[in-house]
């Protein structure tokens, strides 16, 4: 009995995570519709930090980060990993679905994967190119009709790619060094937070009073970007990652699917057989390289 108790709440878990994840496009384009793009960040990263840090230090007890060294790479990973990437995201989105935008985030181990590669001068094998080039397929076909129907533009996607650059960057940077006995909740709090003062000057300089109505849209958008994806869904995946790494995998997925069928009910974006097409070759570019890992490990 315990042990299919275990097992529905691992599939519950796996099923919310992708979900939630999912989903951040959507709010995304929800916050839009009432503000600039780096108001919506700032609050976002504020509201995580707050969260992750008073969580992690006054409830958990975990110490504070010591030594230069350590504040410099989390300077780095919170510039990378949220200020470069979602910065830009946030930017893009005003020019891409919530959609595609969902579909673009599932293919990070692709890209994280072929830029491993590269950064540690390691060969890159057939199945991590056939990967990469399926993803890349899959991206352009669910896009090509929505360039048409104003639901996406080059120059969105274009940016849309170089965020998922950043957070390729930032997770391989992140596997790479040394985090002492830091809490994860920890590094994420404080990354999220120095990632928010990047984006901080930005957010003052094109600022416009006129572009930024704090509603009932504003707020609900922001508070499910922080709480719901960036401290809910990151819990549910290190539960997932703890309990099986190559299991955890999978539940990515079903992150498209999730993403398109959300896009539609809520933002009421088309969906024509280019899209199901674009998702099926992302979901082969994912196993390829997810098998590859399994191998591997």
């Amino acid at each position: 009995m315990k042990s299919s108790i275990q097992q529905a709440g691992y599939v519950i878990a796996g099923t919310v995570f992708a979900v939630l994840w999912a989903s951040a496009s959507a709010a995304t384009k929800i916050g839009l519709l009432v503000a600039q793009p780096f108001i919506i960040a700032i609050a976002r990263f504020a509201v995580a930090a707050t969260v992750m840090l008073v969580i992690a230090h006054l409830v958990m007890g975990q110490p504070l980060p010591v030594g230069r060294q350590l504040w410099k790479r989390l300077a780095v990973y919170g510039f990378l990993n949220v200020g470069l990437y979602l910065g830009l995201y946030v930017v893009a989105m005003q020019e891409v679905s919530a959609g595609l935008g969902a579909l673009f985030v599932a293919t990070n181990p692709v890209l994280i994967a072929v830029m491993g590669a590269v950064w540690y001068k390691q060969p890159v094998g057939w199945s991590t190119v056939a990967s990469f080039v399926l993803c890349i397929a899959g991206m352009l076909l669910a896009s090509y009709p929505l360039f048409g129907e104003s639901y996406a533009t080059p120059r969105g996607l274009a940016v849309l790619f170089f965020s998922m650059l950043s957070y390729s960057a930032g997770a391989i940077y992140f596997a790479q060094r040394d985090w002492g006995k830091l809490h994860i909740l920890t590094i994420n709090g404080w990354q999220t937070l120095i990632g928010g003062l990047c984006v901080l000057p930005f957010a003052a300089s094109f600022y416009d009073e006129t572009a930024n109505t704090f509603d009932g849209r504003f707020w609900g958008a922001v508070l499910w970007l922080a709480i719901a994806v960036s401290v809910v869904a990151v819990l549910l995946w290190l539960y997932l990652l703890r309990d099986n790494p190559i299991k955890a995998s999978a539940w990515l997925f079903l992150c498209p699917v999730a993403g398109f069928a959300i896009a539609a009910t809520f933002m009421g974006e088309p969906l024509s057989w280019h899209t199901w097409a674009g998702v099926l070759l992302v979901m082969v570019g994912l196993y390829i390289v997810q098998r590859r890992r399994a191998v591997a490990d």
